[in-house]
Formats: structure tokens, C-alpha cells, sequence
């Protein structure tokens, strides 16, 4: 129980559900540049789930050079459909296109979380969701959109399941924590295996 624990993110929500669950932590903000690190992994055909994978591994191993002996979180987010990944949507235009794109058809969020320390990679870990949206008209996106304004754009699929997102949908398969991006529970089982919180 003696190693601090750093959370490599500045996602609100990653921070809300730690601090829910009853954790102690500390959080700081990766430096790192995300799309320099994902444009050659998809070049190279890599899945979605690899992507996350990597990407959260790069947020722990940046913020732990500064923190040699904390445990490290590094946790990231994808979103597929089929062979497409998504990003966060540029501007109002970007959100629309991925609402048709989306519309009718199942897509899949990927979570990766990893635990460094001192340089090493400790554990990782990828949990998967399924989410099928609703046939939406041109017009039914429009308003969404209108009503949701910049709120569309903080989030890969110009949409929030929390808020007026879950309007979208017809069926949602998968782990709440896995949907917004923490899959806490396989998370909090490693760490009580690792002894940073108590069994």
C-alpha cells in the first residue's frame, strides 16, 4: 500500500469514476501527440483494440518519467466501425457526417487501460462495447445537433450516453465504465492484486 498512484489523463470522467470508486490519486495530463502516434499503426493495419492499447501505454510511460516509483494509469479510447476509426469531430459538419456514418449500423468503443512504474509495463488491459444506433433522418440529426451544440465535438462519436446521446440508440452492449472510457473493474482487481488498495 505504499505506491502513489498517477492518473495520465484529464478526462473528467476517467477522474469522476477513480474518485467514486474511493481512490486516492493524483492526476497530470500526458504530452503527448496522438495522432503522430496512431497514423503509422493504422497505416499498418493495426485493430482498433491494438491502437488503444498503444496509446494509453504512451500517456503512463510520459507522465511516469516524471514519477519514477508512482503507479502509473494510462487509459485511452477507440471507436470502429467495421475497418473505419473515428476521431473527435473537427466542427458541426464533422459531427454530422459521423452521425450518418453511424446511423443504422453498429459500432464498437475500445478502452484500453495499462499500470507502469519505473519505465516497466505492468499490466494491460482491453474491454470492448457494442452500440447500435437508431436509423436517424437528416433532419432528427440536425436538431440533435442544433440542441447539443459544441458538446458534439468533445466526444469521438458526437455524442454523450450520460446526456441526450442515449436518444440515439436502440441496443447497448457492453461495461458502463468500458462505454466511457475506464474499464474500472478489471482495473480495481489488478490494483488489489498489486496491493495499491486494499483486497
Amino acid at each position: 500500500m505504499s505506491a502513489s498512484l498517477i492518473l495520465a489523463s484529464s478526462s473528467p470522467f476517467r477522474r469522476m469514476l477513480m474518485t467514486n470508486a474511493g481512490l486516492t490519486f493524483d492526476w497530470q495530463a500526458a504530452a503527448i501527440d496522438e495522432r503522430a502516434i496512431e497514423k503509422p499503426l493504422e497505416d499498418e493495419g493495426a485493430s482498433p483494440q491494438d491502437v488503444a492499447l498503444v496509446l494509453a501505454e504512451a500517456k503512463a510511460r510520459a507522465v511516469g518519467t516524471n514519477c519514477p516509483d508512482a503507479i502509473v494509469i494510462g487509459s485511452d479510447q477507440t471507436m470502429s466501425l467495421g475497418d473505419r476509426v473515428f476521431h473527435k469531430p473537427r466542427d458541426q459538419e464533422d459531427a454530422r457526417d459521423h452521425l450518418l456514418s453511424l446511423s443504422g449500423h453498429t459500432h464498437q468503443l475500445n478502452s484500453a487501460v495499462v499500470l507502469t512504474q519505473g519505465g516497466a509495463l505492468l499490466w494491460k488491459h482491453v474491454s470492448s462495447a457494442r452500440l447500435t444506433m437508431r436509423s436517424l433522418s437528416p433532419a432528427f440529426i440536425d436538431r440533435y445537433l442544433e440542441h447539443v451544440g459544441e458538446r458534439a465535438l468533445s466526444s469521438v462519436g458526437a455524442y454523450q450516453l450520460e446526456g441526450e446521446g442515449i436518444q440515439l440508440f436502440e441496443r447497448i452492449e457492453g461495461d458502463y465504465f468500458t462505454i466511457l472510457g475506464l474499464p474500472l473493474l478489471p482495473l480495481l482487481e489488478k490494483l488489489r492484486d498489486l496491493r495499491v488498495i486494499h483486497a
